[in-house]
């Protein structure tokens, strides 16, 4: 059987599909219509192949000094401030966060958390 696309490095000859990448061992074999192909068939005379070892290092990082630590009472705001009424000490600035909890189909729901005290509280919208 003749092949039906023009033989382009790294496309199947018969179905046009693009092959996977090039194992350590055995042949490459197409996904779409199996048909096996060696490693040599897929490099053409001008193409060069060139591979890099990448290996991962063992050493574990050590704690950075330069990282921001916060302290339990002091916390970091939880999002964007907006102006709204704490209803426990009625500071006028709170943070929020959206939340998809509900269906998709369905709002967000909203979740303040206050400045000073760090109240929290939740609206659907």
């Amino acid at each position: 059987m003749s092949s039906s696309f023009k033989k382009v490095a790294g496309f199947c000859s018969d179905c046009g599909s693009i092959l996977p990448p090039l194992r350590d061992i055995g042949n490459i074999v197409c996904y779409t219509c199996s048909k096996e192909y060696k490693p040599e068939m897929l490099i053409d005379e001008n193409s060069t192949v060139h591979y890099t070892i990448h290996f991962n290092s063992r050493h574990v990082q050590k704690k950075r000094d330069d990282l921001k630590v916060f302290d339990d009472e002091k916390e970091e705001d939880e999002g964007p401030i907006v102006e709204r009424k704490c209803p426990k000490c009625d500071n006028n600035k709170m943070s929020y966060a959206t939340i998809q909890l509900r269906s998709a189909d369905e709002g967000q729901t909203v979740f303040y958390t206050c400045t000073k005290c760090k109240y929290k509280e939740s609206e659907n919208s």
